[in-house]
């Protein structure tokens, strides 16, 4: 009877440990750094932290993309991807400056201006610092890259 007790023991100790072992794991690939990729506009370059989500994780899985990017109603840039990612879209209201979006299955959208908006997204992400993401954009068509590093 003594050893049966002691395997149950050691059942539910390797148990508890693999739990905790992959709490860990799984807390450290939620962290910021871990969802970070990086988005360059000519020689500038800003960190964007990705969504918690199955279509940002399909999206990091795409990287490194090279994208040309025309203007969209002096608020944002789109472009069609290559491939479609899976949605989960909700209807933001406001969008804000450094959000990037998914509009649709297959259309990536980097605003640089903060407005209100009837349409509806499924987040990809945020820039971490987006004040001169205006600037930087500008008014035309711009070749941005996203990339892992």
């Amino acid at each position: 009877m003594k050893l049966n007790s002691f395997r149950a023991a050691a059942f539910c100790l390797a148990l508890a440990a693999s739990v905790v072992s992959s709490a860990v794991v799984a807390g450290s690939s939620n962290t910021p750094e871990a969802r970070r990729i990086w988005m360059t506009v000519g020689e500038r370059r800003f960190a964007v932290t990705l969504a918690d989500n199955e279509s940002a994780r399909t999206f990091a899985g795409e990287l490194p993309l090279t994208l040309d990017m025309p203007d969209l109603n002096g608020n944002e840039k789109h472009v069609k991807l290559p491939n479609g990612l899976p949605t989960n879209a909700t209807r933001p209201g406001t969008l804000r400056t450094g959000d990037l979006m998914l509009w649709g299955a297959d259309t990536l959208v980097v605003f640089y201006l903060t407005f209100d908006s009837p349409y509806s997204y499924t987040p990809l992400g945020r820039i971490d610092e987006p004040a001169a993401l205006a600037q930087v954009l500008g008014r035309g068509d711009v070749r941005i890259s996203f990339t892992r590093k």
